[in-house]
């Protein structure tokens, strides 16, 4: 029976710069070519950690020359990403393919993800982006609405907030791409973060996490499995301690229960746990993988990698 999993790749798969990531996303190619080469029916979705900071710098370093210039908004930023990251992923995905004499054709969607502006995270902005300030450039920038923290020492940042995802606004064109067999690539560094009003959207700086954007993309979509990719083959509790355990499968309940107990780190393990378990909750018989991009195939055969369901 043919599944429908979303796929959200790691920083790691896609390198830091132009080069690297060249180099890297053909790697990923083969990995995500083998999931389909099993049958599987594939959506991917990526971080863009290094990529959006750097366009972001690009555009702050070129408004200091040209005083006149307007501040580039961050969510304009993510979808210059989207594009920029898709652009050579779907061409190494699809020279992969053709490789392997399989006819599909692979498609980036630039994409928008729907946020609530009472979001508590808007509260209390913490994510920081773009390069170290002065004073003189931090007190700049408040004038124009942006928040600015001191960083330890080292000078000034600009903070935006985390918020969580509700909605993808192309779903229906997603799943149409993947109705005519397509390899679809959403959700680009968790979505261009968008306000829902009565006739249109409107970008808001912030950042989503691209873990649980892809989640609720997963369950939007009635995916079958959710696989999240990071740097090991499976998640561990006590990790590097004495008593350190590999896990192959974990209950929500018993996710929630290390959660809790501290057993993840917040900005790295713990989210991806998170938005595996809120997938794997939101309806009887879904999972999620948590693995590395290398076994993901062996992965979704029960061979290794940690299964989170109901």
């Amino acid at each position: 029976m043919k599944n429908k999993v979303v796929i959200a790749l790691g920083g790691n798969a896609l390198g830091h710069d132009l080069e690297t990531q060249k180099i890297a996303v053909k790697n990923t190619a083969k990995a995500i070519v083998d999931l389909i080469a099993d049958g599987n029916e594939v959506v991917v979705t990526h971080g863009n950690g290094p990529q959006v900071g750097m366009i972001n710098n690009v555009f702050t370093d070129y408004k200091k020359n040209n005083p006149g210039f307007q501040h580039m908004p961050l969510f304009t930023c993510v979808a210059m990403s989207q594009a920029y990251i898709g652009f050579d992923l779907q061409n190494a995905l699809r020279e992969e393919l053709n490789a392997r004499g399989i006819e599909k054709p692979v498609t980036c969607v630039i994409t928008q993800v729907v946020v609530d502006k009472e979001d508590k995270a808007f509260e209390n902005p913490t994510k920081p982006i773009g390069p170290f300030m002065t004073l003189e450039e931090a007190e700049a920038c408040k004038m124009e609405g942006m928040d600015v923290v001191e960083d330890s020492g080292r000078g000034y940042r600009r903070v935006v907030a985390s918020p969580k995802p509700i909605e993808i606004v192309e779903i229906s064109t997603i799943k149409k791409l993947i109705k005519e067999g397509e390899v679809v690539i959403a959700c680009g560094g968790g979505g261009v973060p968008v306000l829902k009003g009565e006739k249109e959207y409107e970008g808001i700086d912030a950042v989503i996490d691209k873990d649980f954007a892809s989640s609720v993309l997963a369950e939007q979509l009635e995916a079958d499995k959710l696989v999240v990719l990071t740097a090991v083959e499976k998640v561990a509790i006590n990790f590097g301690k004495e008593n350190e355990e590999w896990l192959s499968e974990m209950s929500v309940e018993e996710a929630k229960k290390f959660s809790d107990q501290g057993e993840f780190a917040p900005g790295s393990m713990l989210p991806k746990v998170e938005a595996a378990s809120m997938f794997a909750s939101s309806k009887e018989g879904r999972e999620s993988l948590i693995t590395s991009l290398e076994k993901a195939a062996e992965g979704l055969k029960g061979l290794t990698g940690t299964v989170i369901r109901k």
